[in-house]
């Protein structure tokens, strides 16, 4: 059967199963998980990473088990100094595949152009993410011919996130989260047993770590959620759900 057919077929399988093949990847541990997505879902698969506070748990489980395999990182040009090193070691340490998107707007043209996003409530804060994450993030599932999509999102992060299965269809890719049902202690103890780094902020109380101008350090009584972007929002659009992203 031509390769064309036989992946097809694998689509409408999975599409018309995902309950059924959700109900399963629930008994199984993070690294079956992508071992399974590797066996029965189709290529092209990318991993997209933001280099943030425990990164290097997906990082590793996508490369142990299909090296070589993309690494997408959208680059707002507003990362932390600490961001672009912690990138530049993990590339390193784990021979990483990274491919880096940008907005087609430099960050100073932006600036020029629109002013300060950001501080233009929850409409500016839109508009900069559509620029700078969802729309680099299209190009790169475009060039990159993207079936499968591998992202480190956690029901614990957000309300949003709670509902979340380890499948999850949308457009044209279907969303695997490998560690969808991990704690901050059992992504402690991956990271401890194959002697892989947190972002370097983590020490400093940053667990969600994006732009310097949107990212706040975690103190008493607020959530995660109210680290990023003001507590205004929590997604910067790359997996808003129900939106086809």
């Amino acid at each position: 059967m031509p390769s064309s057919i036989a992946q097809a077929l694998q689509n409408i399988d999975i599409a018309t199963d995902i309950t059924e093949h959700n109900v399963h990847l629930e008994t199984l541990t993070p690294i079956q998980r992508v071992e399974w997505a590797f066996k029965h879902l189709p290529q092209q698969a990318i991993v997209s990473s933001s280099f943030g506070a425990q990164s290097a748990v997906m990082l590793h489980l996508i490369n142990n088990v299909a090296p070589g395999t993309p690494v997408v990182l959208t680059d707002t040009g507003y990362l932390f100094d600490e961001t672009y090193r912690f990138i530049d070691q993990l590339t390193s340490q784990l021979d990483l595949n990274l491919h880096v998107y940008r907005a087609e707007m430099s960050a100073a043209w932006q600036e020029a152009k629109f002013g300060k996003l950001w501080e233009s409530g929850v409409d500016g804060l839109q508009q900069y993410n559509k620029m700078n994450k969802v729309e680099p993030m299209q190009r790169a599932l475009k060039e990159l011919d993207v079936s499968t999509w591998f992202a480190g999102l956690r029901r614990s992060q957000s309300q949003d996130r709670g509902q979340l299965s380890v499948l999850q269809h949308t457009g044209p890719q279907t969303k695997v989260y490998p560690i969808i049902d991990q704690s901050n202690k059992q992504l402690h103890e991956y990271l401890k047993a194959n002697q892989l780094p947190y972002h370097p902020m983590w020490e400093q109380g940053y667990v969600s770590i994006g732009d310097w101008h949107t990212t706040r350090a975690l103190e008493a009584g607020m959530s995660e959620s109210d680290t990023r972007f003001f507590g205004l929002k929590r997604e910067c659009g790359l997996h808003e759900f129900g939106d086809g992203i």
